[in-house]
């Protein structure tokens, strides 16, 4: 049973996990947010969410709790019925994610490849915590990404068409025999077998191949493209997934604009600082970029062959007053952005998470509660709150489901 307004508090002031990852920059966020970083450490992820390798916790009555323990103490009033019927937990993870090195190429099950390679991987005895795991739960990871700042990445495959002429351009001899094979057969069989191929080089082919394209590289610096494979090399030598460029599409989104990452698509993230929404899963099969492990035949399996135009990669909102709704075709979390709004009445039916991006917010509740924010803190709503006034001079971004 859904409680009343009055019985408990609504506002929940989060403490969120910084994870200095390798990647991440040591600047961006101190900069955005004026968040301390004594030690110089890389901050590159800040986790608002219940996810256990990052839990959230929150302010009740000057207590710290894991919001996944104040979760539990009532789980269909919290997260709402619907959302704890279907998911029976917090079904999503919002980030703030700063990339000063590129992240691994990599590609995210469906929902149904992620069920039966978990319970595979279970009956075979890998432990969830092995290097060589591929399903770490059996969940998919559908993801969205709103740039802060300019945000460079990797979405999808280029058209065939394309990337047989970044290849033939090249001209690189170890590799005549697939990329004649490839353009004899451009279709998705094609691409799946050259893509494969490509992962699967080895030895002193791949060294041949990979420094044949840095040759050619550093004398067409000029063109961005290759400028991008010399920054990758420097951060990933030998790494064949430096040929991944010529045959995924390469993209900068500007602030303010949003990209959503398909199930079954290669992708990486590049440089830059922005929100991520994402399912609550950590399945990943890498494709390059990674000194991780690689399970090619896997990602083979987990990938989907089709081009992506350039084009059609942005993720063009809906727009309402102050507000930009942004269209997600899976269940498991919504996103939405408000600009410059004075007391905008929210209703909601889920439990959901309020970022500050560019200045503070206040929200404010019939039961006469009120809470402000400043940027980059981060505000827990119940379900049960139901609905809510808010208030912001600059951005805030609201993750829901």
């Amino acid at each position: 049973m859904v409680m009343t307004d009055s019985i408990r508090p609504v506002f929940f002031k989060m403490d969120n996990v910084i994870q200095n990852y390798p990647w991440g920059s040591v600047t961006s966020v101190q900069q955005l947010f004026g968040t301390v970083n004594p030690d110089a450490q890389p901050q590159a992820e800040i986790w608002m969410g219940a996810h256990p390798n990052g839990c959230s916790a929150i302010d009740m009555s000057g207590k710290s709790v894991l919001l996944s323990d104040f979760i539990a103490t009532d789980p269909e009033a919290i997260l709402g019925a619907n959302t704890q019927a279907t998911f029976g937990e917090l079904p999503y993870l919002f980030k703030v994610l700063a990339a000063e090195k590129a992240l691994s190429i990599q590609v995210h099950p469906s929902k149904a490849q992620a069920e039966v390679g978990f319970a595979k991987e279970d009956a075979e005895g890998i432990p969830r915590n092995a290097g060589n795991r591929n399903y770490k739960d059996p969940n998919h990871k559908p993801e969205l990404v709103f740039a802060l700042t300019p945000y460079q990445a990797m979405n999808g495959f280029r058209e065939i068409a394309d990337i047989v002429v970044q290849f033939e351009t090249l001209n690189i001899p170890v590799l005549s025999d697939l990329v004649a094979a490839f353009s004899a057969e451009q279709n998705e069989a094609g691409l799946q077998a050259f893509f494969q191929a490509m992962l699967s080089l080895e030895g002193e082919v791949k060294e041949t191949a990979v420094n044949a394209l840095l040759a050619y590289a550093n004398t067409h610096k000029e063109d961005a493209l290759f400028g991008l494979l010399i920054e990758l090399a420097e951060q990933y030598p030998g790494d064949i997934g430096l040929f991944a460029p010529l045959m995924l599409n390469v993209l900068t989104l500007q602030p303010g604009e949003a990209m959503f990452l398909d199930a079954c698509t290669p992708h990486a993230y590049i440089k830059g600082t922005g929100l991520e929404i994402m399912a609550n899963s950590d399945n990943v099969l890498r494709a390059g970029l990674t000194p991780k492990y690689m399970d090619v035949p896997e990602l083979v399996a987990s990938t989907l062959f089709v081009t992506k135009p350039v084009d059609s990669l942005l993720l063009a909102p809906e727009l309402g007053e102050g507000s930009q709704h942004y269209p997600i075709p899976v269940p498991d979390f919504k996103f939405s952005v408000y600009q410059q709004v004075s007391n905008t009445v929210i209703e909601h039916h889920s439990a959901e998470i309020l970022f500050a991006v560019d200045a503070p917010v206040t929200v404010t509740h019939q039961n006469g509660e009120t809470i402000t924010i400043e940027k980059g803190e981060s505000v827990f709503i119940p379900a049960y709150a139901q609905r809510y006034a808010a208030s912001c001079n600059g951005c805030f971004a609201r993750a829901y489901n």
